[in-house]
């Protein structure tokens, strides 16, 4: 499916990187089968040291390569990298974007191409955890669908969509949502220091207790609600510590922070309405809960 076959990255970061090392971790591709571009000459370097990926300065280079054209910059500086790849993109290329907030429409007048697929992954992806929604335009042929899926699947799990909204959605929920789960650790793991555990031990217990929460979760595929209230015994110390989650209104401003993240998202793009598929805002809720 891949052989002679070279994707091109524009815009070497975080992300950029948690899908090159994905894909090599999992044998899809030789290094020399991928090529990162971006103007930071010392970052471009030290992918190449890492991983022994092809490399350079030049997005038109990347462009004019590329099989499969990853979009992995910021979505604040699409229109300036557009402007600069129209018509550079070979015309049986695919398309692949990243970019939170910009809808496809806007990808394909603005490299003057048909061929799109919109994808939404996250930094689990560097070690084959990640999940990914994406969608596609309908000018993709069937063979490149199965590339991109294939791709995307090296990275972890793939939910395909057949809305474009949903990917700002999954923007708030699962390409945003690791900050969420770190935000969550540390704190664990700094109530474990007030304790008086070491830093070391502290964290050691929370990143086992959340691995091991989510694998359990998996494997007895019961809702939360059940598995939370199987281990809250009446006047217990579960019962106790979630009584104060609950009265500091955990879940409200869960549900605030992920409205928010979507609000953004869609404010990266074209500054549209927010879709009527995106639900309601908390605020707007009041008593109705």
């Amino acid at each position: 499916m891949f052989e002679d076959f070279t994707i091109a990255f524009i815009g070497a970061g975080t992300m950029g990187e948690a899908i090159i090392h994905g894909l090599l971790y999992g044998e899809m591709l030789r290094p020399d089968q991928i090529l990162a571009a971006d103007p930071r000459v010392e970052r471009i370097e030290e992918l190449a040291a890492r991983y022994g990926i092809r490399i350079t300065t030049s997005n038109v280079e990347a462009a004019r390569e590329a099989d499969l054209l990853i979009l992995a910059i910021k979505p604040q500086v699409f229109e300036e990298v557009a402007a600069e790849l129209l018509g550079q993109v070979p015309p049986g290329a695919l398309v692949l974007s990243i970019l939170a907030g910009v809808p496809v429409r806007q990808i394909m007048s603005g490299l003057g191409i048909r061929r799109v697929v919109r994808a939404m992954p996250n930094t689990p992806a560097r070690i084959r955890q990640g999940v990914t929604v994406w969608t596609a335009t309908n000018e993709v042929p069937e063979p490149q669908i199965a590339q991109a899926r294939a791709i995307l699947s090296a990275l972890g799990e793939e939910v395909y969509v057949d809305h474009e909204d949903y990917l700002d959605m999954a923007t708030a929920l699962s390409g945003t949502g690791p900050a969420y789960v770190f935000l969550f650790m540390e704190a664990m793991i700094d109530a474990g220091v007030h304790l008086g555990f070491s830093r070391q031990v502290a964290a050691k217990l929370v990143y086992q207790t959340v691995r091991g929460s989510v694998e359990f979760a998996l494997a007895t595929n019961e809702h939360p609600a059940h598995m939370r209230n199987q281990v809250t015994s009446p006047g217990g110390t579960s019962a106790e510590a979630l009584y104060h989650l609950e009265k500091g209104g955990l879940r409200t401003v869960i549900s605030r922070a992920i409205w928010a993240a979507y609000r953004r998202s869609v404010a990266l793009g074209s500054g549209g309405k927010v879709s009527r598929l995106g639900g309601r805002d908390p605020e707007d809720l009041g008593d109705n809960r």
